[in-house]
């Protein structure tokens, strides 16, 4: 039984259609007016078995970063809904992501509780029109939505295109291997017998 979910969030700075598969084959369609996060987004699917289709229009007149955050909440809130109550799941995984001279690691609890550490360098300020200030902000946004505990480390780089890029393949790497491939995982891995927030 697949793992899906469709997220539609409309405010008046953007609307956002998100539609994912935990399950798929890493097939993505992704359109949100800012290509190096459309490529971002990719890596999100890629090799990782994530089917992720993204369609965002946003106020890009001000800037990408409304677009940028709302597109991050929805894809944080398909990713929740498609864990459902996280069940026969690997709470807990890592994942240590080399790209040429970059190097990251990132690690997730799917606890229920949303919060994140985040470490990279300082980058120079664009790649292309892509603020790289951002990548910080898609990780808290992500994280406030799908419940989920992550550490993003990046441990070498100089890049800021490869620093951005590994963030992103190491987290796919990591989501990748939460799969329902446990057989002696039964219920939900949690003494609390619950990783859903109340």
């Amino acid at each position: 039984m697949g793992r899906t979910a469709r997220i539609e969030r409309t405010t008046k700075e953007s609307s956002v259609l998100v539609e994912l598969d935990l399950d798929g084959t890493g097939a993505s369609s992704i359109d949100t007016g800012v290509p190096f996060f459309d490529h971002m987004l990719a890596q999100l699917a890629k090799h990782g078995g994530l089917d992720l289709v993204v369609r965002t229009t946003g106020d890009l007149d001000v800037d990408a970063h409304h677009t940028v955050e709302d597109t991050s909440l929805a894809v944080g809130q398909a990713l929740n809904e498609a864990l459902g109550d996280r069940a026969g799941l690997r709470r807990y995984g890592d994942a240590l992501v080399p790209l040429d001279e970059c190097l990251v690691q990132s690690a997730v609890d799917l606890s229920g509780r949303p919060y994140l550490v985040h470490v990279e360098p300082e980058l120079v300020e664009l790649i292309g029109s892509y603020d790289t200030t951002l990548t910080r902000h898609i990780w808290e946004s992500i994280v406030a939505t799908s419940q989920i505990t992550l550490h993003v480390r990046v441990l070498s780089g100089r890049n800021a295109h490869h620093v951005v890029e590994a963030q992103f393949k190491s987290v796919r790497r990591v989501l990748a291997g939460r799969r329902r491939d446990r057989p002696r995982v039964v219920g939900v891995p949690s003494t609390k017998g619950t990783l859903t927030a109340p």
